[in-house]
């Protein structure tokens, strides 16, 4: 299952993506932020997510901020969180291919609806290529 959060640069584009998953039955948690606050912090959304995709608890992420640079750094400070801010399939694609992503990160203020939902799609439907590319993972575990 995913686990999804966003902060107020994040949040309408998070309940698009949620109306998206809801009508495609893809199943998800929402972490918050549960209303739209402009002093609300990014880091208060990303690191606890983060903490339950490194320990587990579940397999990917999605983090929504206005750039999505702020919640993709806060996120890689916690071991076994590997955070990518993705603004195109390809880079959606290679992440999932090369670097096994295990969390999504978008700008809300940089992508649409609609990029944002092809962008997602690639990234779940990419398996990781493993091999040469696990090795390189590893080092980054130690």
């Amino acid at each position: 299952m995913l686990i999804i959060g966003a902060d107020h640069g994040g949040f309408e584009l998070k309940e698009e993506i949620k109306k998206y998953f809801d009508k495609n039955s893809i199943k998800y948690y929402d972490i918050g932020a549960l209303m739209k606050d402009d002093n609300d912090n990014f880091p208060e959304i990303a690191l606890p997510l983060a903490k339950k995709v490194a320990s587990n608890e579940y397999e990917k992420g999605i983090l929504i901020c206005g750039s999505g640079v702020g919640v993709c750094m806060a996120a890689n400070r916690i071991k076994g969180a590997r955070a990518v801010n993705c603004n195109s399939e390809e880079i959606a694609k290679l992440s999932r291919l090369h670097n096994n992503a295990n969390i999504l990160c978008l700008g809300g203020r940089f992508i649409t609806k609609d990029e944002a939902i092809s962008i997602i799609n690639v990234w779940l439907n990419t398996e990781f290529l493993g091999g040469k590319y696990d090795i390189r993972n590893k080092m980054l575990d130690e």
